[in-house]
């Protein structure tokens, strides 16, 4: 009997206990701290355990516990795995179909035949009249393929007889003095073609490129002669003649110059190849 009783008495003390705990639990509830700087020990569940045989409160903190320490790995920042790229320049894929830098464009008569070239004239049309000058290309075919292709290109519309020297020569193909003056014409004047002497004489009516004293520099400068310049023979290339217009090409000559430049320059219009008319 006596057993009984202090069992019982026991029993009274330990609910008294739990109950107490329980009230200060609910009046006082831990709180529940998600972060890094959080980890339970093994001393911390033994005392949840004690203190909550609740089964449905010890899964309720501790299902709060795993949201917290899920919710803390989410948000931490994910690590690179991947290896390094070194620091060589990636280069961007050209495009297969890409034109090269400063292509110059062909020419109406790049690749001509001597034959071919033979029978064409060039009709320069100006502010003072007709010239028409026959090609030479047997004597100098690079310089006369070079003109042609100035010509039928309208290279030389617009431009003028920018240089005149009384009694020698009447000088245009200045491509600078046209209206029509641009990068492609600049690219276009830079180019140089060889020098071609050959037998053909300067005499009057004979159309030559013109160039600096530097050999194989001569562009798209040409110059015709009112009188013969015997000095200029196999140092010049001679390349045409003027079969129409001799009085044009005078007139320009003799109208006011002052150092060598035309007070009032004439200007080409119009510059057209085509066949020579048979004489």
């Amino acid at each position: 009997m006596k057993n009984n009783d202090e069992a019982g008495t026991l029993n009274a003390e330990v609910n008294r206990s739990q109950e107490s705990e329980v009230r200060s639990q609910n009046e006082n509830p831990a709180p529940l701290i998600c972060g890094s700087s959080f980890l339970p020990t093994p001393d911390f569940w033994i005392l949840l355990f004690i203190v909550h045989r609740s089964s449905l409160i010890v899964l309720a903190r501790v299902a709060v516990l795993l949201i917290c320490v899920l919710a803390f790995t989410a948000s931490a920042p994910a690590q690179d795995t991947a290896p390094a790229k070194d620091n060589k320049t990636i280069e961007t894929p050209k495009k297969s179909n890409a034109r090269p830098v400063d292509q110059q464009a062909p020419e109406p008569f790049d690749g001509a035949s001597v034959e071919k070239m033979a029978g064409q004239c060039v009709r320069l049309e100006t502010e003072a009249g007709l010239i028409v000058i026959e090609m030479l290309p047997e004597a100098a075919p690079e310089t006369v393929r070079n003109f042609l292709n100035l010509a039928a290109t309208g290279a030389f519309e617009t431009t003028t007889f920018s240089r005149v020297v009384k009694d020698f020569v009447v000088q245009g193909g200045n491509l600078s003095s046209g209206q029509k003056w641009n990068l492609a014409l600049a690219k276009r004047a830079a180019r140089k073609i060889p020098d071609e002497p050959s037998y053909v004489k300067h005499v009057r009516g004979i159309v030559s490129m013109a160039r600096p004293d530097e050999p194989n520099s001569a562009t798209t400068h040409f110059f015709i002669l009112v009188s013969e310049a015997t000095q200029l023979d196999g140092k010049f290339s001679a390349f045409g003649r003027v079969t129409q217009g001799m009085e044009v090409v005078d007139a320009i000559n003799k109208a006011p110059v002052e150092d060598e430049k035309p007070v009032q320059p004439v200007r080409i219009t119009r510059a057209i190849v085509e066949q020579c008319e048979k004489k």
